[in-house]
């Protein structure tokens, strides 16, 4: 791993605003120091207990782990724990407690308007997600999910949620589509629609986060919002894990991107933003259970991306590759490159303006010269986000920049 210092060099380079400590290490919040990020530091679930147990251990973890580093270092929020109620059930009836203990250290420290508490949960407290409009916590209204929702509400916090369309689409048996959890647009007719609500959901990140509010809305929860504290993919899985791929894995991440971006909500609440922390930054080689488990990181150890990467939302990306073109196939015949232009113009969207008739890019007037415009123009502006250079067989990848065209020469110019 790289040292702390590092850590922090490369997360600047990568224009990264906001960092998920999943503990409070002393290394890492010195090196975030004036730095701006802001930090949401961890109680690991082995400190949940005892934090729990006594309110002077909070006020010591407080202490010891957010007074001592603020202001200089941008602490925002503390995690209670990790999915504490499906991952150490044993300590729920004191997640709560720890919660309020640790609130209570931050009002005698002032520093409770500026750090809120809150506690990741998995998705896997909501039995049946789908459709969220009459999804519910697996709870009874004096359980600690309500107990966890009151908190939230009387300090003005908000509710993490882990949420994982990877898990919801491998784990699902089918009922729903792979484009549907990667977020790649889906055909009219197998759009998901909520029966209740009729709302569309275009993606299961969307349904997910939904389904969360309305479980809130059911325990007459409706002012809370959600911050998605973990998301991602893995590129890489086992024999038996054949959708954990880069391809996929760079499809989501930067499709998710562009989604939370817009500042939109999902359909019940268009209104509040989806703030979303991706797991993860690097790489857990020595993480217990599948190969899956193992590759969920952005970015290599060195700070190069694993696959082309905008993790600010722009155009800018991130990764080792030289320029790359998407031309038509020499080979390719006249019928099929047709379809590939009608597409590429069409749905795709392409800026095909520049290849009409006296345009700029008209000539030399045949198919194969306008697809390899129209192909290249849909592809570079779509690839960051999945979008392959294929177009039914017509198209391949090559280094000539296909906007270089001699006329003369009826050559490309390299």
């Amino acid at each position: 791993m790289p040292s702390a210092s590092e850590v922090v060099s490369i997360i600047k380079t990568h224009r990264i605003t906001h960092v998920r400590l999943y503990d409070a290490d002393s290394h890492m919040l010195k090196a975030l120091a004036d730095s701006g990020i802001e930090v949401t530091v961890g109680v690991t679930n082995e400190e949940v207990l005892g934090i729990g147990e006594s309110a002077s251990a909070a006020a010591a973890w407080v202490n010891k782990n957010v007074a001592s580093y603020v202001p200089s270092t941008n602490i925002t929020a503390i995690a209670v724990g990790s999915e504490v109620l499906t991952s150490i059930p044993h300590a729920a009836p004191i997640l709560v407690t720890a919660m309020n203990n640790l609130h209570k250290a931050l009002v005698a420290s002032n520093l409770n308007f500026q750090v809120k508490v809150s506690s990741p949960q998995s998705l896997d407290i909501i039995p049946e997600p789908f459709p969220p409009s009459t999804a519910a916590f697996n709870s009874s209204p004096n359980s600690t999910v309500y107990q966890l929702l009151q908190f939230l509400n009387n300090t003005n916090s908000y509710f993490m949620l882990n949420a994982y369309p990877y898990y919801g689409y491998t784990n699902g048996n089918g009922i729903f589509p792979i484009d549907y959890a990667l977020f790649k647009p889906l055909p009219s007719v197998k759009q998901i629609v909520d029966p209740n609500t009729l709302f569309h959901y275009n993606s299961m990140f969307d349904a997910m986060v939904d389904a969360t509010y309305y479980s809130m809305d059911a325990l007459n929860f409706s002012g809370i919002p959600i911050v998605v504290t973990e998301t991602g993919w893995p590129w890489q899985g086992g024999p038996n894990e054949p959708d954990a791929t880069v391809e996929n894995a760079g499809t989501f991440i930067n499709y998710l991107i562009r989604r939370v971006s817009n500042d939109s909500g999902p359909p019940s609440r268009s209104n509040i933003p989806i703030n979303t922390y991706i797991y993860e930054l690097f790489n857990e080689d020595k993480r217990p259970g599948p190969v899956s488990e193992k590759n969920w990181g952005v970015l290599y150890t060195n700070g190069t991306a694993v696959f082309p990467l905008s993790l600010s939302g722009s155009s800018q990306i991130m990764g080792n590759a030289t320029t790359v073109f998407c031309v038509a196939k020499d080979d390719a015949s006249e019928g099929k490159l047709q379809d590939g232009l009608n597409w590429a113009c069409g749905p795709g969207q392409a800026n095909c303006s520049v290849i009409q008739s006296g345009q700029p890019c008209y000539l030399p007037n045949n198919t194969k010269n306008h697809a390899s415009y129209a192909y290249n123009d849909y592809y570079q502006r779509m690839h960051t986000v999945g979008a392959t250079c294929d177009f039914g067989g017509t198209a391949t990848i090559t280094s000539n920049d296909p906007s270089k065209y001699d006329k003369f020469s009826h050559r490309y110019q390299s």
